[in-house]
């Protein structure tokens, strides 16, 4: 790997800037921005530093993970609804080289078919699904501990 930062990229897909409003019996009552500080504290405690960006558009995210190559230690990425059709973003993924944790909030298998399938999984270290806001201390957890073992 090339040499990088403490830096971890947490990104978040479409409409997620809308969590605390949408869909509270799914997602909680919790606000993107909550997510963000909550992922940041916990980040912190392993030393990492977080540059957060939500986008409802694809290549904007295609273009935060490409400037994250060589910069940024790891990704934490919830690509929403991206999450199943969004191949473009898996290809931007494979072309970075460090941890990438997958995560959602909550468990798209134990909802619509549809949701079943993640074209981000195959690139990515792992993936922790069905926490929610859990999922990103496990996330930032486990990023540190790919870290601390290179």
């Amino acid at each position: 790997m090339a040499d990088t930062s403490d830096t971890l990229l947490l990104l978040h897909g479409p409409n997620l800037n809308l969590l605390g409003e949408r869909e509270p019996h799914i997602y909680g009552t919790d606000t993107l921005d909550d997510y963000v500080a909550f992922a940041t504290a916990s980040a912190a405690e392993h030393g990492l530093d977080v540059e957060a960006h939500q986008s409802n558009f694809e290549g904007e995210l295609i273009q935060h993970i490409h400037a994250a190559r060589n910069r940024c230690a790891a990704i934490v990425i919830n690509p929403g609804a991206f999450t199943h059709y969004a191949w473009a973003i898996h290809d931007a993924l494979a072309a970075f080289d460090g941890p990438i944790v997958e995560v959602h909030i909550s468990n798209p298998n134990a909802r619509e078919p549809w949701r079943h399938t993640s074209v981000v999984a195959p690139v990515a270290t792992g993936s922790i699904t069905g926490f929610g806001k859990q999922g990103y201390d496990l996330a930032v957890r486990a990023v540190a501990a790919s870290l601390a073992a290179r």
